[in-house]
């Protein structure tokens, strides 16, 4: 038969890896041209690899959350029209790689070369006694022998608690597959089963979930961040009575011609004033190296919540953008992000991070640190409660700003009056427009 070997390939420079996040398809799946086969992500944009022939799948290359090398082969297709036994194909590249060494040489197709399709260089005659050893079930391991099997089957035995000596083994060379194990913890499950019928079923249902794609580049960000930065948290409580209500007045006044403000174009407006004063929170600390790069542009990460989780589009040159500007393209950037469009420029390069969680905001919270900046700034909600103002109690909306500092290289005072600074331009919002 014809074979088509389609290879992982480069999505940029620099990328030597990516991660296989889903396949679309399964062996002896019957696939179309141009039809999506499978996704992958690299950093934290998500490509999907499309079938450039139609054909039938015969072996996916990796299992989901695997990392392959750029060039390594993804899926191998049996092309359109092609002639050839139809024998059964392994369920990955791994096991294929383990059952045919012990194979007739003549069984195995020759690797593809540059994606190109290849002929199998097998007769269909010296094929058979390979098939034939396949679908033969091969006689559980004897006392005292090691069964055969892959590390993936064995690792997944131990989690069902199937002792690999009971199964009976349909490889090659009486090697134990996944579809024997798995077969025979269904056997086992159903004799269970009748065992302890009438028995009320345990209450404790577990649900095992891969931490994968996006997900898995979060849980990696967050735990180098926290492993690498001390983080120190510095919380401020903000009035912001008079900035709502010039926020409220210029909505109102332009809402049929300008985008909606938020308050977040304020606040990405104060810190881009208050780091003139502060520029160590406004920087990019290479560790390793021990070199910190303090930034004259402030390029504002906007940490925003999406279907796959949490990604930061980058708001660049904030401090070149006017409150209109800045929020049409806050507002473009977190629907690029929600949408899975967002392209690897709009998702690097931050210099420093504002993270809000909008009105659940909360009282306080600890923000992680975007590595390898050095400074985050986070928002909780606004709320009517009561302030003491001019000796009198009376309702304010405040805001409390919980922010986090690499306390390596912001030192705690600095920190303090950074946000203070912000403070101050955000109670006196007119001060936001004085230069």
């Amino acid at each position: 038969m014809s074979v088509h070997v389609i290879r992982v390939p480069d999505l940029g420079e620099g990328i030597a890896e990516v991660e296989l996040v889903a396949w679309h398809v399964q062996p002896g799946d019957a696939i179309a041209e141009d039809q999506g086969l499978a996704d992958v992500m690299t950093d934290k944009a998500s490509v999907e690899i499309p079938s450039p022939v139609a054909g039938k799948v015969i072996a996916l290359g990796g299992e989901v959350g695997q990392m392959l090398a750029v060039g390594s082969e993804l899926i191998r297709i049996e092309l359109e029209g092609s002639a050839g036994a139809s024998t059964p194909a392994p369920a990955s590249m791994t096991e294929r790689a383990t059952t045919v060494a012990t194979a007739p040489k003549a069984a195995e197709p020759k690797p593809a070369a540059e994606a190109k399709p290849v002929a199998a260089s097998k007769p269909a005659a010296a094929a058979k006694p390979a098939v034939a050893s396949i679908a033969a079930p091969v006689p559980r391991a004897a006392a005292g022998t090691r069964p055969i099997a892959s590390p993936a089957v064995r690792a997944r035995a131990w989690e069902l608690g199937v002792d690999l000596k009971t199964v009976a083994a349909t490889g090659m060379a009486g090697r134990i597959t996944r579809a024997d194990l798995e077969a025979q913890a269904a056997r086992a499950g159903a004799r269970s089963g009748q065992a302890t019928r009438g028995v009320a079923p345990a209450s404790d249902a577990t649900e095992a979930i891969k931490i994968v794609g996006l997900r898995r580049r979060i849980a990696q960000k967050m735990q180098e961040s926290k492993r690498r930065i001390p983080h120190y948290t510095y919380v401020e409580e903000l009035d912001v009575t008079e900035i709502e209500g010039l926020r409220a007045h210029l909505n109102a006044k332009w809402r049929d011609s300008r985008a909606r403000l938020t308050l977040l174009p304020f606040l990405v407006r104060a810190v881009v004033l208050a780091v003139r004063d502060f520029p160590m929170v406004n920087a990019r600390f290479d560790d390793e190296a021990g070199v910190l790069t303090r930034h004259s542009a402030v390029h504002v990460g906007i940490a925003t919540q999406t279907p796959a989780g949490l990604v930061v589009p980058v708001l660049r040159d904030a401090q070149a953008h006017d409150l209109w500007s800045s929020a049409a393209e806050i507002a473009r950037l977190a629907e690029s992000a929600r949408s899975g469009k967002a392209v690897r420029d709009e998702l690097t390069g931050s210099t420093i991070t504002i993270t809000s969680l909008g009105k659940l905001g909360g009282i306080v919270s600890t923000p992680v640190i975007n590595h390898p900046e050095v400074a985050i700034v986070g928002v909780n909600r606004v709320a009517l409660r009561p302030a003491v103002r001019d000796g009198g109690i009376v309702p304010r909306q405040l805001m409390n700003l919980s922010s986090s500092f690499d306390h390596r290289v912001v030192d705690g005072a600095d920190a303090a009056a950074f946000i203070q600074r912000v403070r101050e331009l955000v109670e006196r919002p007119a001060t936001l427009f004085v230069e």
